[in-house]
């Protein structure tokens, strides 16, 4: 959701960070955080008290992850905000990509692949992300999910790659499928039907319905089914 900065209050540590440059609301999710741009060079994410542990992880898994895949650079912290560099491109779901969701789609699971194969489970510090059961089907895959696969959370550059990833407070080691289901019902969400085949394409696997399904009930039970 994206609400214009008028609407939306202000914090004082957004104002100081942003140093005179232009402040847009761009982002209220669903769990009431609202994210900032600082004239779109930077972003600064705002929570409340009972969601502030979310940016400790953010700001822990983004910092482990930039080594492996493109994702923003922390530049600072505090309690309740998280503050980050901008990543070249616009979002999977915003205006331009919106309207063309087959490259979008691509762009969606060419990131998820190419995060999947590049960052080791060995060497991981995380664990499965929270809303995956402790006895979740043996997986297909071990691999380093993002853990919060939505269409939003991919960037996509002029050249319709994908140009990073955001938002990665659930990032854990978990099975691929965790975050396969959650990406094409996300895709479904914002696109439409019809966009499985670009994505399990470009991913370089086939559907399996049965993970697709298991892993869509414990993300709409533990994690409120956001999109």
């Amino acid at each position: 959701m994206t609400v214009p900065v008028a609407s939306a209050n202000v914090p004082n540590v957004v104002v100081e960070l942003a140093a005179g440059r232009e402040i847009t609301a761009v982002r209220v999710n669903e769990l009431g955080g609202t994210t900032f741009s600082l004239a779109g060079e930077e972003f600064v994410k705002i929570c409340g008290d009972e969601q502030a542990p979310l940016l400790v992880a953010e700001a822990q898994r983004t910092s482990w992850a930039i080594d492996y895949r493109p994702v923003p650079r922390v530049l600072s912290s505090g309690p309740n905000w998280l503050h980050t560099a901008a990543l070249p491109g616009l979002s999977a779901v915003g205006p331009h990509w919106i309207k063309r969701p087959r490259t979008s789609t691509r762009a969606i699971a060419q990131g998820l692949r190419l995060l999947h194969r590049s960052a080791p489970i060995k060497t991981c510090p995380f664990g499965a992300p929270s809303w995956v059961p402790h006895d979740a089907p043996p997986a297909d895959m071990l691999v380093v999910c993002h853990g919060a696969a939505l269409a939003p959370n991919t960037i996509v550059a002029d050249d319709a790659q994908c140009s990073g990833t955001i938002h990665l407070a659930y990032l854990g080691v978990a099975d691929r499928w965790a975050d396969l289901a959650i990406a094409t019902s996300s895709i479904e969400a914002h696109f439409g039907p019809g966009f499985d085949a670009e994505f399990y394409d470009e991913y370089e696997i086939d559907s399996d319905d049965d993970r697709v399904d298991y892993y869509r009930q414990c993300w709409a039970r533990r994690a409120g089914g956001l999109r």
